[in-house]
């Protein structure tokens, strides 16, 4: 019988023949048909033990054994029956929303939260990226933006439930979706999304680790954790059944038999025929484009989950979209948001926000998409405010948030709180930049030497364990009368390439081209006049990894051989370069205090005499300060980069992300009040193309995403 079938059939849970057979003549014969109805129905209902009334308005017919007892007469659990989800015996509706631990500052936590509560979220979804817990094989960290128990024990405290999504693949707009970028670095390579035993072998650590920290936080041992995600939208990517059951099994191993687990699949049935887990017990849930008729997708769900167990549910209704650089900012109406979201809830459906509140990449953890194909490269911007109702810096003073609210208003059980003010925000004025060293002056600062690799052939980021940021790839060669043509058929992402003489006295660097992923053109390079060695300096940097569809194996870094003139260029020495040493940059008092006397490390041998000597397109490293006289007066402020080209920016050491404001539409950088401090400030660039002419930064109040008169470049 098919799933329709038996779910139309039989709407009492007990076969209709039965019940017929009740008139007999005689006591005896009674007494053995009432002794035969008992055994018939525990028979019938072995046969069929998931299958729950369908017709009853108050509690399901489920299974009550992991329940706690709440001291007041009733049992604590969360459960699915009748088509309904069900809290503690109550009959529940998901109003959720996305709100990700790992893109606010932790101090920022309790703040964004009371705003989601205000917006009459009663439900907080969250993915877990593993590449922030461990960023480096067997080194682990739930610290500070990566406590992840303290956040879940903040989402109970505000009195929210959690739906966690622990991968391992996330996608999110994340570097790699969410997976370690060490994973690409192992030989043979790995099967990533698959039951390739490898791959699976260190899930099994991963999980091993994590999970046991989850258990005291799901919902039936007294914490906030109703449902646990499998995967992520697995039937858009393949159709490894064997895989999924063994996160299934996985899951199951740590978390109990009685753990709601949970699928999210785009709402078709191509998707859900490979996402889907059957027979495992496991609810799928769907999402799809905003504005679509939500009835036929949830009707299709019901046929991928047991009968009576398909509540309704949109796992990602998408209050915005994300933006790659070089695209025009996205945004959705409010009002048609609004309607749609009515749509689901007027019925009993239940919905999550995709986003409630989108944050912050901070640091190089911004992921990136493909096109047709992997040279078809979107990176993600910075921002990840997403349009959506709670915007990046928390503000809730938008018609977005007004509209999501009067709707959720409508289908909520308890009474929202106040809306909180926005947070305030100041401009600290324009900041003088200063130019502090050249990047190739101070290479041995920004990578130990021990870390530096020396090959034939050059070899990834990844190969050599460097997960973020740049690597400086250093070969040498003979000139030629007429020059050199330099071809790379494989970089990724930007190749800045950059040659000298190797004995020249002034150890003038000459900007020859950049290479692009999206763009791989072959450079021609002069002699320079040399009379010996020219020296071959090629800057890769890293704009995030793909996060999702078939090119996820993104490696960084030169990927394939390098020819100069058709011939293999051999002898390397690469130079990882993550910043982890920038306080070192800051503390060389030869830098800070004289820019005209810069100590040119061993790797060029002679001293560069001024920044003359380098040309503008070389990267650079600036710095600017600003006082904040009181304590009262720290707030959130934006950093503008209108007019400089491309780069990264720090204050106080922290890691803000990426500027382009040359290719847009991200201008501002958002720098939260707990990065900043009473009294001096420090911000420092490292600018890859050119400067601002004035080389002044600005501090704003405001977000601005008007940036872009070349978009034309990715």
């Amino acid at each position: 019988m098919t799933r329709k079938a038996r779910r139309s059939s039989n709407h009492s849970g007990r076969s209709p023949a039965i019940v017929t057979h009740i008139s007999m003549s005689s006591k005896t014969t009674t007494i053995f048909l009432f002794v035969f109805l008992l055994l018939a129905i525990a028979a019938f209902g072995a046969l069929f033990p998931s299958l729950p009334p369908l017709n009853v308005s108050t509690t399901p017919s489920i299974s009550r054994h992991s329940r706690l007892s709440l001291g007041n007469g009733g049992e604590r659990g969360f459960e699915i029956g009748d088509d309904k989800f069900w809290k503690d015996g109550e009959a529940f509706q998901i109003i959720g929303g996305d709100v990700h631990y790992f893109r606010i500052v932790p101090q920022y936590w309790e703040d964004r939260l009371l705003r989601a509560k205000a917006l009459g979220l009663n439900t907080i979804q969250t993915y877990v990226p593993w590449n922030l817990h461990e960023p480096r094989s067997g080194e682990w960290v739930f610290e500070g933006i990566a406590d992840i128990e303290a956040f879940l024990k903040l989402c109970q405290k505000l009195g929210f439930l959690v739906m966690l999504r622990p991968g391992p693949y996330i996608c999110a707009e994340w570097d790699l979706g969410g997976f370690p970028a060490w994973l690409l670095g192992i030989e043979p390579s790995l099967r990533l999304r698959s039951s390739d035993p490898a791959y699976l072998q260190l899930i099994e650590r991963w999980w091993g680790i994590l999970l046991p920290k989850i258990v005291p936080l799901l919902y039936n041992n007294g914490g906030p954790i109703i449902m646990i995600q499998i995967e992520n939208e697995y039937g858009s990517y393949a159709n490894d059944k064997s895989y999924l059951h063994h996160l299934v099994s996985l899951a199951r191993r740590h978390l109990g038999s009685n753990t709601i687990l949970y699928t999210t699949d785009g709402g078709s049935r191509a998707t859900l025929d490979k996402g889907t887990i059957p027979g495992a017990n496991v609810f799928s849930a769907v999402d799809f484009t905003t504005g679509d008729d939500p009835w036929p997708i949830f009707k299709l769900q019901q046929e991928y989950n047991a009968p009576g167990r398909s509540p309704p549910l949109s796992s990602e209704f998408y209050t915005g979209w994300l933006t790659h650089w070089g695209e025009k900012n996205a945004r959705t109406d409010a009002s048609y948001t609004a309607i749609a979201l009515e749509t689901i809830l007027s019925r009993n459906g239940s919905a999550v926000l995709y986003m409630a509140h989108g944050g912050t990449n901070f640091g190089f953890f911004s992921g990136a998409n493909t096109g047709a194909d992997e040279s078809d490269y979107k990176p993600d911007l910075t921002s990840y405010d997403y349009d959506a109702p709670i915007k990046e810096s928390g503000d809730i003073d938008n018609a977005k948030f007004r509209a999501l609210q009067r709707v959720i208003k409508q289908y909520s059980t308890v009474s929202s709180p106040l809306v909180p003010p926005n947070n305030g925000r100041r401009r600290y004025g324009r900041l003088g930049m200063r130019k502090i060293a050249s990047f190739f002056g101070v290479i041995e600062t920004l990578c130990d030497p021990k870390d530096m690799i020396e090959a034939d052939n050059p070899m990834s980021m990844e190969s050599v364990g460097q997960m973020f940021g740049f690597m400086l790839y250093v070969s040498e060669y003979r000139p030629k009368e007429n020059g050199s043509i330099l071809s790379i058929p494989k970089a990724c992402l930007k190749a800045q390439v950059f040659v000298s003489c190797a004995s020249r006295d002034d150890g003038n660097l000459i900007y020859v081209g950049t290479i692009e992923r999206w763009s791989n053109m072959a450079l021609s390079v002069s002699n320079n006049n040399c009379v010996s060695n020219i020296r071959l300096f090629i800057l890769v940097e890293n704009m995030g990894r793909v996060n999702y569809g078939s090119f996820i194996y993104d490696r960084k870094g030169i990927l394939s051989l390098v020819l100069l003139d058709g011939h293999i260029l051999k002898g390397w020495k690469m130079f990882p370069i993550s910043f982890q040493n920038l306080d070192k940059l800051l503390k060389i008092n030869s830098i800070m205090q004289d820019a005209d006397s810069i100590p040119v490390k061993p790797l060029f041998r002679k001293k560069l005499k001024s920044y003359s000597d380098i040309t503008l397109k070389a990267p650079t490293f600036y710095e600017g300060h600003f006082k904040i006289d009181s304590v009262n007066q720290v707030k959130d402020t934006y950093l503008s980069f209108k007019g400089w080209g491309k780069g990264i920016a720090f204050v106080n050491g922290f890691n803000l992300g990426r500027f382009w404001p040359l290719v847009g539409p991200q201008c501002n950088l958002y720098v939260p009040a707990p990065v900043l401090k009473h009294g001096d400030n420090v911000v420092v660039i490292l600018e890859l193309d050119a400067p601002n002419p004035n080389l002044v930064v600005s501090s704003v109040d405001k977000p601005d995403f008007t940036c872009g008169s070349n978009r034309n470049q990715i």
